[in-house]
């Protein structure tokens, strides 16, 4: 599995509270919803009518699972008129979402392949 550079590690000993942070933000990625709004915004802000067609799910889910995820800090939102805009709060979220997808990828090319 291939995992960004060393470099880019957290440069301290996490303590209790980076560890129960970086748990419950896990926690909010666990869900497939969620994780592929957060994609979603990977491209660019997006309004819930965006979101809905490009996630599958109901409106009224989407936009619980997009108030989560603003009540945590992780997206940013604007108002456009009656529209409300959303996109990644920053570039550490995209990098998170990108890296938990490239692990997938290499997980899913790893499987042995069945006749």
């Amino acid at each position: 599995m291939h995992l960004s550079p060393a470099h880019h590690a957290h440069p301290l000993t996490p303590g209790d509270e980076q560890f129960v942070l970086a748990a419950e933000l896990l926690a909010l990625l666990g869900d497939r919803t969620r994780l592929t709004l957060l994609h979603a915004l990977t491209g660019g802000e997006a309004d819930v009518t965006t979101l809905t067609e490009t996630c599958g799910a109901a409106r009224p889910a989407v936009s619980q699972h997009l108030a989560r995820l603003r009540l945590a800090g992780l997206v940013n939102t604007r108002k456009e008129g009656r529209r409300v805009i959303y996109s990644l709060r920053d570039g550490h979220l995209r990098r998170l979402v990108d890296e938990a997808l490239n692990v997938a990828d290499h997980r899913l090319s790893d499987r042995p392949v069945h006749d």
